[in-house]
């Protein structure tokens, strides 16, 4: 009870943020209710901190989202990916999502050396560009032990390149010549946030008279199951770094919350749940998330986010660019 005597004002604060965000979300989707929060949050964060108002007894409940409820809306993410119809549908994409993802994170690697951007910001970006943008960030970031700020710059500097995706990727496809098939896989592939994903091949839809957006949607959640190694490959390098090679323990190189997105899975592939539970599930862990954001976004400093902002947004742009050409080489 002391527990939740100290936390409850923090989570009240991040649900009230993440409500109308997330019904904002829905309306503009090529942005989405994270981004929305973590910005409307950021500035309510910067403005009852100018008054004075440091949030001190919030700030249990506060550090409580941005951990706990994002760990478990990644878990509940888990119920929505059905493992045997994903792979048998996207299996043919997994040499351009292999490739695709390995360049982003080499790309990141050689950047964060040169520029002398943080290690984990750089881990972010590079996770956040190859995989699945905000879900791969929410699940990366307690991993790597990234704090709030961190994981705010990722954010949104995988925004930017989503809504520049999601406007441009049709009109580029055409100029092309990609086909309807190839256009999904394209889309699928290069990129990160589903519903940029969603957006950009509605829009081919919508122009062409075709269905790419089943084929954009499922090689996207094939991508998405890379949570799951690059998680535990990041928890290892952890654990080495901090520990000697004998002394690594179990517990620290396998985060548990990305076990029960696994289990998770295996219920929902296993158990054939149905589509209104799973549908229900995916919806959680979407508002869950857009809580996390807030929570991140009232504990981000705006004006700093801002001024160091350059580097990051110029590394994105490398990966999103390597990503862009791996994938159309693939395809």
């Amino acid at each position: 009870m002391e527990r939740v005597r100290e936390r409850w004002r923090g989570v009240l604060l991040c649900f009230c943020i993440a409500v109308p965000c997330y019904f904002l979300g829905k309306v503009v989707p090529i942005i989405g209710g994270p981004v929305f929060a973590i910005l409307g949050a950021m500035g309510l964060g910067t403005l009852l901190r100018s008054r004075g108002n440091r949030l001190e007894r919030e700030q249990s409940g506060i550090k409580f989202t941005s951990k706990v409820i994002l760990q478990a809306a990644v878990v509940l993410l888990g119920f929505g990916m059905n493992l045997g119809s994903v792979l048998e549908t996207g299996k043919g994409s997994l040499p351009i999502i292999v490739s695709t993802i390995s360049i982003s994170l080499i790309v990141a690697y050689v950047l964060q050396k040169f520029l002398k951007v943080s290690p984990k910001i750089a881990t972010l970006v590079g996770v956040g560009s190859s995989i699945c943008g905000g879900s791969a960030i929410a699940a990366t970031a307690p991993v790597i032990g990234a704090d709030d700020e961190e994981i705010a710059q990722a954010i949104s500097v995988i925004f930017l390149f989503n809504v520049i995706a999601a406007l441009v990727f049709p009109a580029f496809g055409s100029a092309l010549g990609l086909n309807d098939a190839q256009f999904g896989m394209f889309a699928g592939t290069a990129i990160n946030d589903t519903s940029s994903v969603t957006a950009a091949a509605a829009a081919w839809d919508g122009i062409h008279g075709s269905n790419t957006l089943d084929t954009a949607a499922i090689v996207k959640m094939t991508r998405t199951l890379a949570i799951i190694p690059i998680t535990v490959v990041l928890a290892f390098v952890r654990a080495k770094k901090e520990e000697s090679a004998e002394s690594v323990k179990l517990s620290k190189v396998f985060p548990m919350f990305v076990l029960y997105f696994v289990i998770a899975s295996v219920i929902t592939t296993v158990c054939g749940l149905p589509v209104w539970l799973v549908g229900g599930l995916k919806d959680a862990s979407k508002f869950l998330i857009v809580m996390a954001m807030a929570a991140i976004g009232v504990n981000t400093d705006l004006v700093k986010l801002v001024t160091t902002g350059g580097k990051p947004i110029f590394m994105g742009i490398c990966c999103w660019g390597a990503i862009t050409g791996v994938s159309l080489l693939g395809i």
